[in-house]
């Protein structure tokens, strides 16, 4: 869990202190907050924060943090009364079943309140001659085949032309708009998007790869040969490299009661 919570990326300041702006108040809940890393950036931003999660292994490591958490799902917790002014989720909100949740999330806001689901999306590093899916950096092709019989569908259309990240992440948000837009509990959603970049080490990439999703489900074998793979790419590009990213918040008002 240190690994996960020191790895991932955290979200932009600004984007922080612009949701905490459009707020009608400071109390949050945040759903799927994993190991608490954008609930202490709300803390931080003078917030106070619940956290809600499934994995009690993630939630107990969030309280140490100082982070209030609830082991639960979303769509089954109990709110037992609680209101709040925003229910945010970072890089989560594809993980809960979309009618369910918005309901929910329409459930536990006060009026004015915004659900806003934030995700990164990992850009092609410039550096790099290629990119296998949602960012990642090029390894051979004996790896990327590897990559390709987990997850085929987040790397390639169907009529094999190879999407960029880019692509694939601006098709989630998207949906993520459509789904809030015809529960017809919120008013029409925004897109807020933040870019930025973060430089990463041979040894933090390849502690941070095995986190991905799909990464995560290789066999061990395969998954030994990807991070040697990709070990040799960073250090032919000098040990390091830089990785641009846009990190967007789909943000969505709730409707006043009639």
């Amino acid at each position: 869990m240190a690994l996960y919570d020191s790895s991932k990326p955290r979200y932009p300041d600004g984007l922080v202190a612009q949701i905490v702006s459009a707020l009608p108040g400071r109390d949050i809940l945040n759903v799927g907050c994993g190991t608490g890393i954008e609930a202490r950036q709300f803390q931080a931003a003078g917030c106070a924060v619940l956290g809600v999660d499934p994995d009690e292994r993630m939630a107990e490591y969030a309280r140490r943090t100082g982070v209030p958490v609830e082991a639960s799902k979303f769509e089954t917790w109990e709110a037992a009364g609680r209101t709040f002014d925003a229910v945010v989720a970072g890089t989560a909100w594809h993980w809960i079943d979309p009618v369910a949740g918005i309901a929910k999330a329409a459930q536990v806001l006060r009026p004015g309140g915004l659900l806003a689901p934030l995700h990164h999306a990992q850009h092609t590093p410039p550096e790099l001659a290629e990119v296998v899916g949602g960012g990642l950096p090029a390894w051979s092709s004996r790896s990327a085949e590897a990559y390709r019989r987990v997850a085929p569908d987040s790397v390639f259309d169907p009529d094999g032309r190879r999407r960029s990240s880019v692509e694939l992440y601006q098709l989630l948000f998207d949906e993520f708009a459509n789904q809030i837009r015809q529960a017809n509990t919120f008013c029409e959603p925004e897109q807020w998007q933040f870019g930025w970049e973060q430089t990463y080490s041979r040894d933090e990439w390849l502690e941070l790869l095995p986190t991905f999703g799909a990464v995560a489900k290789l066999p061990p074998d395969d998954l030994a040969r990807v991070l040697a793979d990709v070990g040799t790419v960073i250090d032919k590009m000098g040990g390091s490299f830089s990785l641009p990213f846009t990190t967007v918040a789909v943000i969505a008002v709730r409707k006043d009661a009639d």
